[in-house]
């Protein structure tokens, strides 16, 4: 459940981002590519946490408290959004995690086809660097940061080499080291990379702030995959909005079949508690701390 004091800061981050994303997804009249469109439309805003855009949001509070008004933070927390979306297409496919549900509707592939699902991830991948490029209000050494801090996080060092790691696991039971590795890239890189360009957005050069931010964000993102892994296997399907029980039907490792579930509940705290123990140094942390607490209490 989100606390009182985050509720009307995640409302304005949602509202301001699915509106911009609604104007960058709406193809032009007789636009002859307009089942891509659709489709990436489809994929990007129907429904969803938002959880890396408010994790941007809240990072570039830290150091500009108008944040919410800043257009500069909006266009990395557009990207991340779009980057995020295209993730999901495509580990749906049928090549990768072959599900039929996400958000509790049918996924891309399925209300449109694998073709178009296939496309509408790489325009949207495409699109989120395109974003940052044009985006308006932001330096231009900002810019290559905040490109590079993307790539870093969305390529072959971070989601897509874990997705890569994580299907090569089916059928094995890694150690947790190894478990710990592939989920840091498969979902710790993105989030990472979210709580890092908020703070680069804002202003943020300090090379040790930016470590405490990364510290943050790893604890985080680990608690974010622990979370996951405890609902797959404890929520059912209609409020889960996916298949309840997927990642054990396919023999997929996870903290839950490691550690079992008392175990992984034990982690996904230990992982909280450090990823709130390192805000201290920033006394303006609030969304930060409230957003750990929101993604360690979720119910889907």
């Amino acid at each position: 459940m989100i606390q009182a004091g985050l509720e009307s800061f995640s409302h304005s981050v949602i509202q301001s981002v699915d509106a911009r994303l609604g104007q960058l997804l709406s193809p032009e009249n007789s636009h002859p590519a307009d089942q891509l469109y659709q489709a990436m439309n489809y994929a990007t805003l129907n429904g969803g946490k938002r959880v890396r855009p408010l994790l941007c949001f809240a990072s570039a509070h830290l150091f500009d408290e108008f944040a919410l008004e800043n257009e500069a933070i909006l266009a990395p927390a557009c990207a991340l959004e779009m980057m995020h979306a295209y993730s999901l297409i495509h580990d749906d496919l049928p090549a990768m995690d072959n599900d039929d549900l996400r958000r509790g509707k049918p996924t891309v592939h399925k209300q449109f086809d694998e073709a178009t699902a296939i496309l509408a991830g790489d325009a949207l991948q495409t699109l989120a660097f395109e974003i940052l490029t044009r985006a308006k209000n932001i330096k231009a050494n900002q810019k290559i940061a905040l490109v590079q801090l993307l790539a870093d996080g969305a390529g072959a060092k971070g989601m897509a080499g874990g997705q890569m790691i994580d299907l090569q696991a089916v059928g094995e039971q890694p150690d947790l080291n190894r478990l710990m590795q592939m989920h840091a890239m498969k979902t710790g890189a993105l989030i990472c990379a979210s709580v890092l360009m908020g703070a680069t957005a804002a202003g943020c050069e300090d090379k040790n702030q930016l470590a405490i931010l990364k510290n943050y964000a790893e604890n985080i993102g680990l608690a974010f995959q622990i979370k996951d892994d405890i609902l797959d296997c404890t929520t059912d399907t209609q409020i889960l909005g996916k298949k309840q029980g997927a990642d054990a039907e396919r023999h997929k490792p996870s903290y839950v079949s490691i550690l079992g579930l008392e175990g992984a509940r034990e982690k996904l705290q230990e992982a909280h508690l450090h990823a709130k123990d390192s805000l201290a140094s920033f006394p303006n942390s609030f969304f930060l701390a409230q957003l750990a607490d929101y993604i360690v209490e979720r119910s889907h």
